[in-house]
């Protein structure tokens, strides 16, 4: 466990291949639910120890959750990410070969990242950073704006951005995965056919404005077996990762 910050959710962890003595592809994992501050890092611990015993290098992060003050679950996304590039094993990262993975309100994250190259100087995690090569968001929420409509999460995302779209517009303009599309970053959304968490059609909307570098694999299942190793969503993922 590594601290990029002071704040208490302000830490990750990293996932070792057993020979790290080399530059590793890298995956950054961001865990979901909803941005709310009963979850954790921990959720992602199967999928992290899968993906470190397949040869790549995991930090997976935390990050303030939704009850925090407008912007702080977006500046801990992207000072967990860059956090990466500086910490204990910042020597065993290939810079060209870097992936951005979240499930869930993770995904959303990890589309957010992938993204900040569009952002209006200024915004919250706007600036200098290395841009990942691949970002794979898992049942991602893509398509705020339509998200808090649905009243997805029972209302998780105007708690995020405090506020409707109507009412914040602004911060919807700099957190909206789908309001900074095309990202510029290759994208492979997965998202279960069934999913009655996250709708299917968030990841459709997505990949409608995203551009040819963006691709969409249904699978089986609903929400929850992203988080599975042994799934058909996983397998996906691995497929994905594949490429760098």
């Amino acid at each position: 466990m590594e601290h990029y910050g002071t704040g208490a959710r302000q830490l990750g962890e990293w996932w070792v291949p057993p020979a790290a003595t080399q530059e590793l592809p890298t995956v950054v994992l961001v865990h979901g639910g909803y941005w709310r501050p009963v979850y954790g890092r921990h959720l992602e611990d199967a999928l992290a120890a899968d993906l470190a015993g397949r040869g790549y290098l995991v930090w997976n992060i935390d990050y303030a959750a939704a009850d925090a003050l407008w912007p702080a679950t977006l500046t801990d996304a992207a000072l967990g990410y860059d956090f990466a590039f500086h910490g204990h094993y910042a020597d065993h990262i290939d810079q060209r070969r870097v992936a951005v993975v979240g499930h869930s309100a993770g995904g959303h994250l990890a589309l957010w990242l992938a993204s900040r190259g569009r952002l209006p100087a200024g915004s919250p995690g706007a600036g200098d950073h290395v841009t990942p090569a691949l970002a794979v968001p898992q049942a991602p929420v893509a398509a705020l704006a339509k998200g808090s409509a649905l009243g997805l999460g029972d209302g998780a995302i105007d708690t995020l951005l405090g506020g409707s779209p109507a009412s914040v517009p602004e911060r919807y303009a700099v957190a909206d995965p789908l309001a900074l599309a095309p990202s510029g970053v290759p994208t492979v959304l997965v998202h279960g056919v069934d999913d009655d968490t996250v709708p299917l059609s968030q990841s459709l909307d997505y990949l409608a404005v995203a551009g040819a570098g963006c691709s969409l694999v249904q699978v089986p299942g609903g929400h929850f077996e992203h988080l599975d190793p042994t799934s058909p969503a996983c397998d996906a993922l691995r497929t994905a990762l594949a490429t760098l």
